[in-house]
């Protein structure tokens, strides 16, 4: 409950080992007594009472210690302490005329922006988050990408240790602060899409398995035993992951959902979770009367996973595409370490462009065996894969969280930006890529178990000093200081570099948004032409990128139905850049944009 009042309440919960549960209640401030809960059919308990709330309340199971509710709401005493009553209904949304991103269109084909609430501002909360939000009205983001927010443990982490599923952070400001930022979102023309993680919760804080069989040995994952989507007892746990997802999008008015790591969702079950999700978010959809979008980040390179449900796929509205992350990574920085090895290779930047997927059945030597499935034109726009050139997991795994900026020159950050967000991908921009921010987006953590807090850092610096790094020079995740060197600092913005990249960014956006050949998604239209490693041209429709990729100026051909009609309409670099007879003269590292009517 949000507000306090009088009134009927009822709180339930799974425990179907449990002999005995009891209810340690108090009205906030109160007096806690502890009572015995009821019984009720499935291995639920139930416990009904009247009186002023919120209330804060916790489990006892067997006569054990407190334990916080698993489908908590708040957990304004941390994750460790008792959970808090929450009226989700009570809020007065503003947004009644609200059908979704680009006026009911919905998410896809939009312009994303991935955005961190703990250092997208000094004070890392949803209510200093929104007074920002017209920034990226004007830049043309479409969809706000809102990184974890289900409670974990500490002050600050990246929101992936979640082990409140259902509770909003509470140091962002708890659930009633994230409708205030979803409202204000809506009131300006924003979709929010809220990255939810299901594969695995956090290591502290983490009392499911007191509960319940919500985790099984069946299947392992990098976390340990898998959550339990198929194995005895994975009725209720099914229903505890697409409850959570329904709850966002209903009583948060939620547009769009990014699943975490699905290919982690170890599920032998006849009907995949994902598919069983995926049916029953359209159903609400339906009924709410906006479209609602699922986005799978998944390492399969499998369009299966974007495939309908009626068809024998998972459902799922668009995925993630790293691997033309990994080909523009790999084309304008020169790296080909790791799993860069096989991007570094010539033709690959055309081929994801075009295709996708580089492993769509081929070798990877990073996996050390053949991998993914090629994409049907036919069956699967490019609008169904999110095209990127930085995301939270590529600066942030990086051994000091450095950005593209402090490699490239900012003529190929240009040319990244232009290529992909010009590209037939649904794509999205890491908060502050837009200027070039000068902050590093680090890894940083809050454990309060001094055990777990020596894992982390001594983890982190033993996986990058095995790749050559002085592990003095890794960023301790505990230390304050590494939150603190990744927020962003709002006041570069209007600095002459900073500011310029901003324009070339606002530019593309715009560009986007307004040339029709721009919104034809099908890939069989999409055509590169690359000519080994020096220069690049995309065509969709009437666009043309044109792209010098090496340091000295050079002429960039173009067809010849193109040349006499093609006309510079947006380039990085006015002053090196000129038409010429047979092509565009570009300095180096240069990029421009040219429409042929």
């Amino acid at each position: 409950m949000s507000g306090e009042g009088t009134r009927q309440t009822e709180i339930r919960v799974w425990a179907p080992a449990a002999q005995r549960v009891d209810l340690d209640v108090a009205p906030v401030g109160g007096v806690v007594t502890t009572t015995p809960m009821t019984h009720a059919p499935g291995g639920w308990w139930v416990w009904r009472g009247e009186g002023r709330t919120p209330l804060d309340y916790a489990f006892r199971l067997d006569g054990g210690d407190p334990r916080p509710d698993p489908r908590s709401a708040w957990q304004p005493h941390g994750v460790h302490g008792p959970s808090r009553t929450f009226d989700a209904s009570s809020y007065g949304w503003g947004d009644d005329g609200w059908r979704g991103p680009r006026e009911g269109a919905g998410a896809l084909g939009g312009v994303f922006y991935e955005l961190h609430v703990g250092t997208f501002t000094p004070e890392g909360t949803f209510d200093a988050a929104l007074r920002r939000l017209d920034h990226l009205v004007a830049l043309g983001v479409d969809v706000v990408e809102v990184m974890p927010v289900a409670a974990f443990p500490g002050r600050w982490g990246w929101g992936y240790d979640g082990v409140g599923l259902y509770a909003v952070h509470d140091a962002y400001g708890g659930p009633e602060a994230f409708q205030r930022f979803v409202d204000a979102c809506h009131a300006r023309g924003l979709g929010v899409c809220l990255d939810v993680v299901y594969n695995h919760l956090g290591p502290s804080g983490n009392y499911l398995g007191d509960f319940g069989p919500y985790f099984t040995d069946k299947h392992t994952t990098p976390w340990g035993p898998a959550v339990n989507l198929d194995d005895t007892g994975s009725d209720v746990v099914r229903r505890f992951v697409v409850d959570n997802a329904l709850r966002w999008l209903r009583d948060f008015h939620v547009d769009a959902l990014r699943l975490d790591a699905v290919h982690e969702l170890r599920d032998s079950s006849s009907r995949h979770v994902l598919a069983q999700l995926s049916d029953e978010v359209a159903a609400l959809s339906d009924e709410l009367g906006r479209p609602l979008t699922l986005v799978a980040e998944s390492d399969l390179n499998d369009p299966v996973m974007v495939t309908p449900t009626a068809d024998g796929g998972r459902g799922m509205s668009a995925q993630w595409a790293d691997d033309v992350h990994h080909a523009l990574h790999a084309a304008l920085t020169g790296e080909s370490s790791g799993y860069y090895a096989d991007f570094a290779e010539p033709g690959v930047l055309a081929k994801t462009l075009r295709e996708v997927f580089l492993h769509d059945g081929r070798f990877s030597s990073f996996r050390g065996k053949e991998w993914g499935a090629k994409v049907d034109p036919q069956r699967h726009g490019g609008h169904r894969f999110v095209g990127y050139l930085q995301t939270h997991d590529q600066v942030g795994n990086r051994a000091v969280g450095d950005r593209v900026s402090d490699s490239l020159t900012p003529g190929q950050q240009a040319t990244g930006a232009a290529l992909y967000l010009l590209s037939a991908f649904t794509p999205m921009v890491f908060m502050g890529e837009e200027w070039a921010a000068s902050t590093p987006w680090q890894f940083f953590t809050d454990f309060e178990e001094p055990e777990l807090a020596d894992a982390v850092r001594e983890g982190r610096r033993g996986e990058f000093a095995s790749h050559g790094w002085d592990a003095e020079e890794v960023p301790d995740p505990q230390d304050p200081a590494t939150r603190e060197r990744s927020v962003l600092r709002w006041d570069e913005v209007t600095e002459a570099g900073h500011a310029r990249m901003l324009r070339w960014y606002t530019s593309l956006v715009d560009l986007r948004r307004s040339d029709p050949d721009l919104a034809d998604d099908r890939l069989d239209h999409v055509h590169v032409h690359e000519e080994a490693s020096r220069w690049l041209r995309l065509h969709r429709g009437g666009v043309r990128v044109v792209v010098n990729a090496v340091a000295d100026p050079q002429v960039v051909p173009l067809d010849a139905d193109d040349d006499e009609r093609a006309r510079v309409v947006l380039t990085w670099d006015p002053a090196t850049t000129r038409r010429v007879p047979g092509g565009v003269e570009l300095g180096g590292h240069g990029v421009a944009v040219l429409r042929v009517p």
